[in-house]
């Protein structure tokens, strides 16, 4: 039953997250890569080849295109975030997530630089394998559960990994002695926390070696050992 309600929350966050995508989309999306944007797009897509980087913006890169493509998106995310297409059953679910998936990979696929950030690959695949999820009256799959996992895995291991094999700070844990007096968006604690002891900016780095490698491994593993076991007998 756990897997229902995680379903339920999980689609309404990813819808959210969408939402908040093509209103930035709706937003920036012209300024920055319309016909007269700092990098248009209209002038990618006369350089690059469509099975290089497919979008549905190749047959038409102009603003009026994307801010249609932006507010499609908008009103698609507010009826997934609604509940409504799962109400409906698997296949209307998996056509608003299927639309939803093509339009924002559209967006990405001509958005170079401003569209070049690991979390719209992430929102991308989280989105694809939402395609699968099914309706209210669709059986939890577990295979899909264990696509999910190894993706939450792959985005926590692999920021671990990154930190390991970058900056030496990372590996002598005085990454934080520096971090808060140059963090992009400061706020009113960072002053404060910029100041606390050495040991403790120590201590701040290595938790988040110890929740990125080992924890992130660990939860992995007690997911693959509950499955082997299957549930306990009462």
């Amino acid at each position: 039953m756990g897997y229902w309600y995680s379903r339920f929350l999980f689609e309404r966050a990813l819808a959210a997250m969408y939402l908040v995508g093509f209103a930035v989309a709706a937003n920036q999306f012209v300024p920055l890569l319309g016909e007269r944007g700092l990098l248009p797009a209209s002038r990618f897509t006369q350089f690059v080849p469509f099975r290089a980087s497919p979008s549905l913006f190749f047959l038409s890169p102009t603003d009026t295109a994307f801010r249609i493509g932006a507010w499609m998106g908008i009103a698609l995310a507010v009826l997934a975030l609604s509940g409504w297409p799962q109400q409906r059953g698997a296949i209307a679910s998996a056509i608003v997530w299927a639309l939803l998936w093509l339009l924002y990979l559209s967006f990405v696929n001509v958005g170079q630089t401003f569209y070049g950030f690991g979390w719209e690959t992430l929102l991308l695949e989280s989105g694809f394998l939402a395609i699968f999820l099914g309706g209210w009256t669709t059986t939890p799959s577990m295979w899909l559960v264990w696509m999910y996992r190894w993706l939450l895995f792959r985005v926590m291991f692999g920021a671990g990994l990154i930190k390991i094999r970058g900056d030496s700070c990372w590996r002598d844990l005085t990454c934080l002695n520096y971090y808060f007096e140059t963090q992009p968006i400061p706020n009113s604690l960072s002053w404060y926390f910029h100041w606390l002891p050495e040991s403790m900016h120590k201590a701040g780095v290595a938790i988040n070696h110890f929740v990125e490698l080992v924890g992130a491994v660990r939860v992995l593993c007690a997911a693959a050992g509950r499955r082997h076991r299957g549930p306990r007998s009462r």
